[in-house]
């Protein structure tokens, strides 16, 4: 076995980093080292699936950014977006064909000239949410404060007469 062959290579080619071959994939599957290799390899990608970009701090990307709660009631529903130091001029939010759309942008600067240090992040966002039948567009209001935007979409009478409770039954079928 050479050293090269331990050196990871590009996943996102798909191809293998020497010729396969019948003799030499027998060989592989017992090396102990070329075993370790894979088990790594596979370990971190298992870690690192749905990084498709750079974390910001405080930023779960594995989740989805920015975190948001939806709730509904009879009159309205309200959409809460969690977004730790973004200011309301970063923020956009549209509804159009039964989607609302948040977009925004979060840059932030440190830098200290005493030590020669400086460092920048920006990452942007854009989260879409189905939104049933009967919204009150011209209605919608939306709140920002202290990294909290608040989104209320009132529904219309026409959304909840189309409503239908389902009975539960304690018997099984």
């Amino acid at each position: 076995m050479a050293f090269r062959d331990l050196i990871p290579w590009s996943r996102q080619e798909n191809r293998l980093p020497y010729p396969v071959s019948a003799e030499r994939d027998r060989n592989a599957a017992s090396h102990p080292l070329l075993s370790l290799h894979r088990e790594v390899n596979r370990l971190f990608d298992d870690v690192f699936r749905g990084f498709g970009a750079p974390a910001m701090a405080g930023f779960d990307r594995s989740v989805g950014w920015p975190h948001l709660e939806l709730g509904e009631d009879d009159k309205q529903i309200r959409v809460t977006v969690e977004l730790p130091g973004l200011d309301q001029k970063d923020v956009e939010i549209t509804v159009e064909d039964g989607v609302m759309t948040l977009r925004g942008e979060k840059r932030s600067e440190v830098e200290d000239r005493d030590r020669g240090y400086s460092e920048r992040s920006y990452g942007r966002f854009e989260r879409r949410i189905g939104l049933p039948r009967g919204i009150d567009r011209d209605r919608a209001d939306a709140t920002f404060k202290n990294g909290v935007l608040t989104v209320t979409l009132p529904k219309t009478e026409a959304a909840n007469e189309n409503v239908r409770r389902i009975p539960v039954n304690g018997k099984a079928a």
